[in-house]
């Protein structure tokens, strides 16, 4: 492309920027989000002939860097980080079989500086467990897990493996039917894939509110997905509460916000090598760019007031980040009563607030700054047990919408 080619390229983005309505949100802390190189993984099945064992890092979601002998009951599985800098967060799945039935050891091995964070998963017969304790031993930074293994693969992995054809399996069940879901493509991705919103618009004839969920920035935690299927299923039980909520509130639900990161088996980032959550600022990132434009023409077209922004994440333990910056926002008191609410209605339960107005360019922040609406980063620990991530997901979809219905 030429010089003038390459002008009025970039000024054609411009423009459709400009005239989509999106503008840029200001934060103390920039964060330069322009596209990364990465390391793609050898897509392949390793096949250690000493030993009879096979990996492989064949499907989507996978992540598997290599497959060595370490001596004769133990392989070593190489797991790296899409590019560095990165986050702690390694991710890791991969499917094991063996030529026979016998015990297997798999030590783990991440670049200097990383080591462990999941707890094994195991999917096998169709089922997902955690691995036993007893299974797994520690010495210094190193981890090594024991499995058996025979001719019928198993598939290993830090996380469940929730790809971008689960979510969309997912999603079309649960919206299936339903007349006022707008499944709607508002982008691609680097790689092809489809940026989808669940556009949740009642027939109605009041001003409506408008309330914004996502997930997945982060290819791993799936967790705090799963808490945004509990909470959007309890928004769209049916319940007279959903019908009354739904009556006067609009809802975006974004339940897959980083498809390539996903299906690649990223650590963290997307496919450009670049956090989608530290780009709510100038959206250099297809994936954001697509969600913010979204957003801000619904707000605009409709001339509606953005309430709420929840981002379902999963980090070590339980937590909502919070901004400390209420007064005169869309939702002043939203925080205290929705808190207050769930620690009346879940026995024993405990907030886990973490306070703090954003200084990079985060969702929670892009939410405050860009609409001075609420924003908050919904956490669910990695290891949390489903049934609790359900109890706090449904619990929390009910007690959000009584809280706005009263406002």
């Amino acid at each position: 492309m030429g010089k003038l080619g390459l002008f009025y390229s970039l000024l054609c983005v411009s423009l459709l920027l400009a005239c989509s309505g999106v503008k840029n949100v200001k934060f103390e802390t920039p964060v330069d989000t322009s596209t990364r190189p990465i390391v793609k993984q050898i897509k392949k099945t390793y096949k250690l002939d000493q030993l009879g064992v096979y990996a492989s890092n064949e499907f989507d979601g996978a992540r598997l860097n290599g497959f060595e002998i370490k001596n004769d009951s133990t392989a070593i599985a190489i797991i790296n980080p899409e590019n560095i800098p990165i986050n702690n967060s390694a991710y890791y799945a991969f499917k094991l079989w063996g030529d026979k039935e016998k015990p297997l050891y798999i030590t783990f091995k991440y670049p200097k500086g990383f080591k462990h964070r999941y707890i094994p998963k195991i999917k096998q017969s169709g089922f997902w467990k955690k691995m036993d304790s007893t299974a797994i031993y520690i010495k210094d930074t190193i981890t090594t897990v024991k499995v058996n293994i025979g001719k019928t693969p198993i598939l290993i992995a830090a996380q469940e493996v929730q790809s971008s054809k689960d979510v969309k399996k997912w999603y079309y069940g649960l919206t299936s039917g339903i007349s006022y879901i707008n499944k709607n493509i508002i982008g691609k991705t680097v790689q092809g894939r489809d940026i989808t919103v669940l556009d949740i618009n009642k027939p109605s004839n009041k001003n409506k509110r408008l309330v914004v969920l996502l997930t997945r920035q982060h290819p791993p935690e799936v967790t705090g997905y799963f808490a945004f299927q509990y909470f959007l299923e309890t928004i769209l039980n049916n319940s007279r509460l959903s019908k009354d909520f739904l009556d006067s509130h609009r809802v975006l639900a974004f339940p897959l916000m980083n498809p390539d990161g996903v299906d690649m088996g990223h650590w963290r980032h997307n496919a450009n090598g670049v956090d989608t959550n530290r780009d709510w600022s100038k959206y250099k990132q297809p994936e954001i760019r697509a969600v913010v434009r979204y957003i801000e023409n619904v707000k605009r077209k409709e001339n509606m007031e953005l309430l709420i922004g929840l981002d379902f994440h999963s980090t070590w333990y339980d937590v909502f980040y919070t901004n400390k910056k209420r007064e005169g926002t869309s939702s002043p008191n939203f925080i205290h009563d929705w808190f207050a609410a769930l620690e009346k209605q879940i026995d024993g339960y405990k907030v886990n607030e973490q306070s703090g107005n954003s200084k990079k360019p985060v969702s929670k922040g892009w939410f405050l700054y860009g609409h001075n609406a609420v924003g908050i980063t919904y956490e669910i620990g990695d290891s949390t047990p489903k049934t609790e991530i359900e109890n706090i997901g449904v619990i929390s979809a009910n007690e959000m919408m009584k809280i706005l219905l009263k406002q």
